[in-house]
C-alpha cells in the first residue's frame, strides 16, 4: 500500500461521515416534515455542501501522485475535511423535537457559525496547495477561492435575508462553474 492509500482512509472517513450527517439531517427532516417550518436557504445550502464533499473528494485524488508526504501535509489535507465536517454539522438541525424546528430561525442562529468555517475551508484549502506543492494554486483556482472567501466573509458580516439568498444562488452558481472548469475530469 502506497501512502497516499494509506492516508486518504482518513480523509475518505470524515468526508463520508459528514455526507453521512447532511444526509442523515436531510431524512429526518423528511421524516418529521409536520414539525418542520421549511425554508429553501438552508437546504440550498445543504445540497451545496454535498456537491463540495464530493468535489474534494474528487479533487483529492490528484494527491495520489506525491510521494513525499510530511506531517504538516497531511494535517493541512485533514483540516480541510475537518471544516468541512463541522460546515455539515451546522447546515441543517440534528434534532427536531416536539416543537419542531424552523429552518429559517436556525439558519439565523447558525450561518455565522457555517460561513465562518466555510472561510476556514476556503483558507486551508489554499494552504495546502502551499504546504504540499509548494505554490499557490493557479490563477482560475485561486480567483474562485478569493471569490468564496469575499463571499463568506459578506455573509459572515451581513445580517438582511435578501443578501444570504443572493448570497446562495451566486455560491451554486459558482460552485457549478469552478467545478464545470476545473473539475470535469478525474486526474
Amino acid at each position: 500500500m502506497d501512502s497516499f492509500s494509506y492516508l486518504s482512509v482518513l480523509l475518505s472517513i470524515i468526508i463520508g461521515l459528514g455526507l453521512t450527517q447532511l444526509l442523515t439531517a436531510t431524512g429526518r427532516l423528511i421524516k418529521h416534515r409536520d414539525k418542520v417550518r421549511v425554508d429553501w436557504l438552508p437546504l440550498l445550502w445543504a445540497a451545496l455542501l454535498l456537491v463540495i464533499y464530493v468535489q474534494v473528494w474528487w479533487a483529492m485524488f490528484g494527491l495520489r501522485h506525491l510521494r513525499d508526504w510530511t506531517f504538516p501535509a497531511f494535517l493541512t489535507v485533514l483540516a480541510q475535511t475537518g471544516t468541512l465536517y463541522i460546515m455539515a454539522a451546522v447546515a441543517l438541525p440534528e434534532d427536531i423535537d416536539e416543537a419542531g424546528v424552523d429552518l429559517r430561525a436556525y439558519y439565523e442562529r447558525h450561518h455565522r457559525w457555517f460561513f465562518g468555517f466555510f472561510l476556514a475551508t476556503v483558507a486551508v484549502s489554499v494552504a495546502k496547495d502551499l504546504v504540499v506543492a509548494g505554490q499557490l494554486p493557479d490563477a482560475v483556482n485561486l480567483g474562485f477561492h478569493v471569490l468564496l472567501a469575499a463571499v463568506c466573509i459578506v455573509a459572515l458580516v451581513e445580517r438582511r435575508r435578501r443578501v444570504h439568498e443572493a448570497i446562495g444562488i451566486v455560491c451554486a452558481g459558482l460552485m457549478f462553474l469552478y467545478i464545470g472548469l476545473l473539475f470535469v475530469r478525474l486526474e
